[in-house]
């Protein structure tokens, strides 16, 4: 098969180096791709959002499947684009429908859709501009912390979790009066704040029957023990240590079964994955979020603790034959460290040229903001490198890789050097 992969971060990275091990890919291309996929596959220069140039290129090299990376493309619609046009119907396209992908563009629709199908969440309420001294009142309802999240896509910036109820009422104003985060604020979530342990579960699904990959956990904030701003994520590791059968159970049963029988119910297109952000409170699974596509950094380890064939896979997925495929995992642990530039997530200088990446060994570099300029591999994004490794347990893994990172250097490079320190 020739398929076009979109995106070009350290998750489409991954999805390439996993997809090209398939005797199914024999050609692939990576729109708009990095330094990594271009040493792998044939990068192409088109947004994943520019949906007319991503037909004629489909049409004019015979793509066989496409492959949505990032949510953008899925929020905006490419999977019904594809579905509604005659030259495009026939071709797959790996990622769930626009109404599908409402559970990660709307806040306040994803929550319904919880409450609609009785899955485990936190209270909420919404609130828009006309509606804000009403939403002032509700944060007097709660104690604190207070959890206020943009309605729509904020990069994973949208979401302020604040400890004083003045602040609180103040930010609401900041978000629905002053658009703080433009669009995507509008409208604002407010929700009661779950203390717990975080974790990720992935599921991949034909829209009637599913297979839950291996669970993950991130660190998002920049800041050793996770402090400061947030940022796209910081390192990752899999599986999460904490998730022993009893909680794996529950997830299955009161979260991930209702999510996809939810989806089926509700007349939803869903082809691809669905990324549960969930929180363990006393042994107890409750929803966070929905993402409609794989996490980055999460991606660089789950992926390569798959020991199935990706695009076989994908091929189930598309042809609503997922139950006949079997999902092997790796029993290894995996961890990823995220290599940043200074200043990140705020200002960053970009072109730092990379070095050392050749002299790695035992553990995989997976690019994301990188390019290639001229005989250089240079930064092209706050998140540049992720550094992932397998162990014995996750202890051993992070060793690898910080010890691999030794031997990479740009100008400012940095990471957290505390990854996994919450679980020891």
């Amino acid at each position: 098969m020739t398929i076009l992969l979109l995106g070009s971060g350290g998750r489409e990275h991954a999805f390439a180096w996993k997809m090209l091990q398939s005797s199914l890919c024999t050609k692939l291309f990576v729109a708009p791709g990095n330094a990594g996929t271009e040493s792998i596959a044939t990068n192409v220069n088109i947004s994943p959002t520019d949906f007319d140039s991503i037909k004629t290129f489909v049409l004019q090299e015979k793509i066989e499947m496409v492959v949505v990376g990032p949510e953008d493309p899925l929020v905006k619609g490419i999977f019904d684009f594809f579905a509604n046009d005659n030259d495009l119907k026939n071709i797959p396209v790996i990622g769930p429908s626009k109404k599908g992908s409402q559970l990660e563009g709307s806040k306040e629709f994803a929550k319904e859709f919880l409450v609609k199908h009785r899955i485990p969440t936190a209270a909420y309420d919404s609130f828009t501009k006309e509606t804000v001294e009403k939403g002032c009142r509700f944060l007097e309802t709660l104690q604190p912390p207070y959890v206020l999240k943009a309605d729509g896509l904020a990069a994973g910036k949208g979401v302020l979790i604040i400890q004083d109820l003045a602040e609180a009422k103040d930010e609401l104003r900041n978000m629905l009066v002053n658009e703080k985060f433009g669009e995507a604020s509008s409208k604002v979530v407010i929700e009661e704040f779950l203390d717990g342990i975080e974790l990720s579960c992935f599921v991949l699904t034909d829209g009637k029957s599913y297979k839950i990959l291996p669970t993950a956990k991130d660190y998002k904030r920049i800041g050793e023990g996770d402090t400061g701003l947030n940022t796209g994520g910081m390192g990752a590791i899999s599986p999460v240590p904490f998730a022993d059968d009893i909680l794996l159970e529950k997830i299955e049963t009161r979260i991930v079964k209702p999510t996809i029988e939810g989806l089926q119910k509700d007349g939803i297109v869903y082809k691809g994955f669905v990324f549960i952000g969930l929180i363990n409170v006393k042994g107890e699974p409750i929803v966070i979020e929905y993402n409609v596509r794989m996490g980055d950094p999460e991606t660089e380890v789950v992926i390569p603790r798959l020991k199935s064939d990706l695009v076989e896979l994908f091929v189930a997925v598309a042809n609503e034959k997922l139950d006949e495929v079997s999902l092997e995992i790796d029993s290894r642990s995996a961890t990823t460290i995220v290599l940043v530039s200074g200043g990140y997530p705020e200002d960053f200088e970009k072109g730092k040229v990379i070095s050392g990446i050749e002299n790695v060994t035992d553990s995989i570099v997976f690019h994301a903001g990188t390019k290639a300029d001229n005989e250089f591999v240079v930064s092209n994004g706050g998140r540049v490198l992720a550094v992932t490794s397998y162990g014995n347990d996750f202890q051993e893994a992070i060793k690898k890789s910080y010890q691999n990172i030794e031997k990479l250097h740009f100008d400012t490079m940095y990471f957290r050097k505390d990854i996994g320190f919450d679980l020891l």
